[in-house]
């Protein structure tokens, strides 16, 4: 086998058991497997250390921070992040490995798969879902953003085959909990950003959301799971709006 440049996978940690044993054996072709943890107490720590993954425990900052924070604790400069309810694909990992013995790019995206309601999504929002998550630390880094974080370069980014797999909360109840943490941070982040008064966006922006994905990248095509998917998209972005408002108006 042509040998071929190290390479960490990087998670962040908490309370995630329950998906993490899947997520870890996708990641056995890495040199390590690094997690970075906020004060997990259903398991993940367990599940962790059968892997043999080095952990480092590191009080919550945001998802940026956070992430930023883990690869600079990695044992190599090649970093793969993962969230631990993703799995690396069979193909995925081919075309890493295959990319790693002689890299012609030092950013690599790649399609994500979204499960949603027991299925995996083809079209709108929930694929391809491009996600930059392969690349030399040195020379990117993960945004300051808490939430919708990215990681930040300054060339040109190579694109590789194969599907990350993300496998969605299981319930309409939990999933709509974490968005309604997630539009919370992402209202107060704007209004932190001086962001003007979005009263127009209100009406505007889920409209255009639901055009978007529905109509033109075809999620109508992803039956009943594709529509609720969509429609709680255009909820977060009404949601996100209306409590920066809220906000302001404090």
């Amino acid at each position: 086998m042509t040998a071929r440049l190290p390479l960490s996978a990087v998670l962040i940690t908490r309370d995630c058991a329950g998906s993490l044993r899947a997520t870890l054996e996708s990641l056995a072709f890495c040199e390590e497997i690094l997690a970075v943890d906020s004060g997990s107490t259903d398991g993940t720590l367990d599940v962790l250390a059968e892997f043999g993954a080095r952990v480092i425990e590191e009080p919550w900052r945001g998802f940026g921070p956070q992430k930023q924070f883990a690869i600079e604790q990695a044992a190599h400069d090649w970093v793969l992040c993962v969230d631990s309810d993703e799995i690396v694909s069979p193909e995925l990992r081919a075309s890493i490995e295959a990319e790693l013995a002689a890299p012609t790019h030092l950013f690599y995206e790649f399609p994500r798969r979204n499960r949603f309601l027991g299925r995996y999504l083809h079209h709108g929002e929930g694929y391809p879902d491009l996600s930059l998550r392969l690349f030399d630390r040195r020379q990117a880094r993960w945004s300051d953003d808490v939430v919708h974080e990215k990681v930040i370069t300054l060339g040109i980014v190579g694109r590789l085959r194969g599907d990350l797999l993300h496998h969605s909360e299981d319930t309409i109840e939990t999933y709509l909990a974490k968005q309604n943490r997630y539009t919370t941070l992402a209202a107060r982040a704007l209004v932190e950003e001086g962001a003007p008064m979005p009263s127009s966006k209100l009406l505007l922006s889920p409209a255009f959301r639901f055009v978007k994905f529905y109509v033109l990248r075809l999620g109508f095509l992803d039956g009943v799971p594709g529509l609720i998917h969509i429609l709680i998209g255009c909820f977060n972005s009404f949601s996100k709006y209306a409590k920066m408002i809220e906000i302001m108006r404090r």
